[in-house]
Order: C-alpha cells, then structure tokens, then sequence
C-alpha cells in the first residue's frame, strides 16, 4: 500500500493536526482544556516527548496557551486585525481619532508602561532622522493591551528639538496622538514606511507581553515622513504574533 502524506508525517505533527481539527470543528471552544500529556499518551500510544511536542505545535501556532500547573487551554483572545493602511490615514488623526480606532472596533485598549525621555539618538535612530549621533531624541516607550492581554510595545523616537515644548514629550499626546501633534508643530506627516520582519522574543519582550513559549513576535518599523522626504519619527513596534491579523487594503 502506498504511504500517505500524512503518514510521513512525524507523530507529534499527526496529532497536533487532529487536535486543530477538534478545534476548529467546536469540539473544544475558547477557554476549553486540552488533552494533556497523559491522556495523549495513553490515547495515541506515544512517548510523554511526544505528545508534549504536539501541544507545542499548537501554542507555538497560537491556537494554544499553556496556563502553569493547570494544563493547555484553547486560547481565548480575538485576534487584532490590524488595518496597515488604513489606520495611517489622515482622517484618522487629523480628525483627532486615535489610529488604533480604526483596528479595535468596541473592544477596551489600555496603554501602559509609558515612559517618555530625551535621549542620545542611536546611530540607527540618527541615520534615519538625519541628526548627528550626539543629538537629542525624545523617545516615547510604551506598551498596549486589549481586553486585558498585552498585544505590543512601542518605542518612537522624534527629534527633540522639533517636539521641545509640545504634548509630545507629555505621558498623553491628546486627541490624534503625536502624529496631529506633529501637524500643529509644521510637521505632519504625509508618508509612511513600515517595514516588517519576525524572530524569536528575548526574555524580557516575552515577559512583557506575557507570551507563550515558542510565540514569535513581528517586528514592525515605521518611518514617519513630513514634506520634502524629512523623517520626523522612528516607531520600532514588537507585536505578539498571536495577537495579529496582518491586513493590507488597497487598490491596484
């Protein structure tokens, strides 16, 4: 008999894909307990390795989370479909809504851990805003949670001597945020770059943003330009991948 697919797969693979199935057809809902390693065991016949390996599949997939002495939990959390285009528009914080209004719907967001502070700007940090090494940044360090689940930290970084004086370098920015603070200073932007790439969180991001073990985090870098092509903010945002939906909306 010729051997199926699934059949090469490893063991662990096998039975993560039947418990994610399980899942999605509503045999464990959100908040539901897993099977844990025993029962795994004794129902598939394998190593306690081996079934230990297939609930990290699922955690490391974010479809899972391990509570401590309590076993492995369909996760529960929505995940936040982030609107990359249209969160950045004008009318967002032009109109001085935040742009995180255009993401979270009537779901609760919270931004704590905020700190802000001049600082040396960093050779990658002055390379992009096109201020020497030496110069001042008013560097703006914050973390996000919705609905109780930290999703993102933050850190912006605006030259100091643009922003001295302005809500900027204030815990509460005000209606808009920074960007329409920007706008009253003779700086709005009027372009943005995001870049976007993954690894793995070190200790302190997964700390931080309570992340299960194996949960990579997205990286996203963006770079505020006002006219003429003049950088005016660096954002450099660690965002729980679980917590995300990645979504791009524009016309061809």
């Amino acid at each position: 008999m010729a051997t199926t697919g699934g059949d090469r797969q490893p063991k662990y693979q096998r039975i993560a894909n039947t418990l994610r199935e399980a899942i999605q057809a509503g045999e464990y809902e959100p908040g539901d307990r897993l099977p844990g390693e025993n029962d795994l065991m004794a129902t598939h016949g394998v190593a306690r390795m081996t079934a230990r390996q297939a609930l990290g599949v699922l955690q490391t997939e974010g479809i899972a989370e391990s509570r401590k002495g309590a076993g492995v939990f369909v996760r529960a959390f929505r995940p936040l479909r982030r609107r990359g285009i249209q969160r950045l528009s004008r009318e967002q914080w032009g109109a001085g809504r935040s742009i995180w209004s255009a993401d979270i719907e009537d779901r609760t967001l919270v931004v704590d851990q905020v700190a802000v502070t001049e600082q040396q700007a960093p050779e990658r940090i002055a390379r992009v805003l096109d201020v020497a090494p030496e110069d001042a940044v008013c560097v703006r360090s914050r973390r996000f949670v919705l609905d109780g689940k930290p999703v993102l930290l933050a850190t912006s970084y605006l030259p100091a001597a643009l922003v001295a004086g302005s809500a900027i370098t204030q815990e509460d920015t005000g209606p808009g945020g920074t960007y329409a603070r920007l706008g009253e200073l003779g700086a709005k932007p009027v372009h943005f770059r995001e870049e976007v790439r993954s690894r793995m969180p070190s200790q302190e991001e997964a700390g931080r943003l309570n992340l299960s073990m194996g949960t990579p985090v997205i990286l996203i870098c963006r770079t505020a330009f006002a006219d003429e092509g003049r950088a005016v903010e660096v954002n450099e945002m660690i965002l729980d991948s679980a917590s995300y939906v990645l979504e791009y909306d524009f016309d061809a």
